[in-house]
């Protein structure tokens, strides 16, 4: 456990995760959306993408504080690009 929270001290490792979680709940929101057909669907569909989004505010403004400190993150897809090499 604590080798799992302390790679999630690095913000890269987070904003992967941040990122991992947002590429699963807005399709399952669509999809939820379309083919439920009732208020559950819609419900269901309004909530995830609602989700999605508020994960998304929190992410650009926690990186915009993590640019000002200036420790080493360079954006989602070159934090990517670290782990596939």
């Amino acid at each position: 456990m604590s080798g799992i929270l302390s790679s999630l001290r690095d913000f890269g490792t987070r904003s992967l995760l941040i990122h991992a979680i947002m590429s699963v709940t807005l399709p399952v929101g669509f999809l939820i959306g379309l083919t439920v057909d009732s208020q559950l669907g819609l419900v269901s569909f309004v909530a995830l993408l609602n989700f999605t989004a508020g994960m998304w505010i929190c992410q650009s403004i926690h990186s915009l504080g993590s640019e000002a400190n200036e420790d080493g993150y360079d954006g989602v897809i070159n934090e990517i690009r670290a782990y596939v090499k």
